[in-house]
């Protein structure tokens, strides 16, 4: 079960709503949603952000990095 953290004092970007953003992270991507408005948000690893052979484009599509077992 993925435990999901209020942030305190954060405003939600879409409805301007205070302490209704909730955060976790699921599959080394973070995700942020407001419990009020239903606004989502999702945030590549840094890995992701900061590589320069993916386009910003890709990137901002990216929901993933698949890591196989090693």
């Amino acid at each position: 079960m993925v435990k999901k953290r209020f942030i305190a004092g954060a405003v939600c970007p879409s409805c301007n709503k205070q302490d209704t953003l909730r955060w976790w992270q699921e599959n080394d991507v973070e995700r942020v949603e407001c419990v009020a408005c239903e606004h989502t948000d999702v945030r590549a690893p840094q890995s992701v952000e900061q590589s320069e052979q993916l386009s910003t484009q890709t990137k901002q599509q990216v929901i993933g990095i698949f890591k196989p077992d090693e």
